[in-house]
């Protein structure tokens, strides 16, 4: 009888078939020498258009039916599904690089969490470039330099222990790829689970981000923010100092990317005034259209 497979990968996806088909050729070139992966197939409208590209790229990788339901549900029904000892998540926008899965993986090999680091693809334009800036500001202010370990880390780039994940599920509340990683996080922390940050791991992020889709993206998480707050007591949201980091960060990268930080920090704004308007039956429900 085979022994499991050490690393499970669980790959959300939802009619992204070209960029699905790029993950999984980065992820065929991981050097991990047993991976399984899982492909969760969150709703598609096209119902062959994910076990085509499974097919062509990944013909051994697993596909789990959602039901549309977001994310944060979708890596659930990956990580039910996982048969290895640690789950390694990624988004289907992103190409992980050669040692990614077996540098978290050993990270978590005695338990716990690890995170690694998230760049913008070149080829995905400013839109992206703008809003890894502030996803990776994010991520690197959170990090407790006594500790090793972070406050956040953003979905596409974790890993954790099997037992981890299903003790401490991702909040299925979360109706969109907004705030549920937060969330998570905090509830990580909450648990005293150190987040260990392993920046050699490194995924390239390629989403498809114009200036509307940046806004859009960013009104997202600006609802994704109030969600956040009232789901757990003493959450707080980024400070003075993080945005002061970002006021540097963003004049250094160019004027045209602080443009689209400032427009993009708009659309938060916008997005949680919505959401605090919305009637409470209606906060949370997901957008017609794509979520992730």
């Amino acid at each position: 009888m085979n022994a499991p497979p050490r690393v499970s990968v669980v790959v959300p996806t939802r009619d992204r078939p070209a960029a699905l088909e790029r993950c999984l050729a980065a992820l065929a070139r991981q050097s991990a020498p047993s991976i399984e992966l899982i492909v969760v197939d969150d709703g598609s409208r096209n119902a062959t258009g994910v076990p085509a590209v499974v097919t062509r790229a990944a013909p051994s990788a697993r596909i789990v039916r959602g039901a549309g339901a977001g994310p944060a549900a979708a890596r659930n029904r990956g990580a039910r599904a996982a048969r290895g000892d640690v789950i390694c998540f990624t988004d289907d926008d992103c190409a992980p690089e050669p040692r990614w899965a077996q540098l978290l993986a050993d990270a978590c090999s005695g338990g716990g969490a690890a995170a690694g680091t998230t760049v913008a693809d070149p080829l995905a334009g400013r839109g992206a470039a703008a809003s890894q800036l502030l996803t990776h500001l994010l991520q690197v202010t959170s990090l407790d330099p006594t500790s090793g370990g972070l406050v956040f880390a953003p979905t596409c780039n974790i890993a954790c222990s099997v037992p981890l994940v299903r003790e401490l599920p991702f909040d299925e509340s979360f109706p969109y790829a907004a705030g549920e990683d937060r969330d998570w996080c905090a509830r990580l922390a909450r648990a005293s689970v150190v987040l260990r940050f392993v920046p050699e791991a490194i995924v390239s992020h390629r989403p498809q981000l114009g200036l509307r889709g940046l806004l859009r993206q960013q009104r997202r998480y600006g609802r994704g923010a109030v969600r956040f707050r009232a789901a757990g007591e003493g959450r707080a949201l980024a400070g003075r100092a993080f945005y002061a980091r970002l006021a540097r960060e963003a004049g250094a990268a160019g004027a045209p990317i602080a443009a689209l930080v400032v427009l993009a920090q708009a659309a938060v704004a916008t997005g949680a005034l919505a959401e605090l308007a919305a009637p409470p039956r209606d906060r949370g429900r997901r957008p017609a259209g794509r979520a992730g």
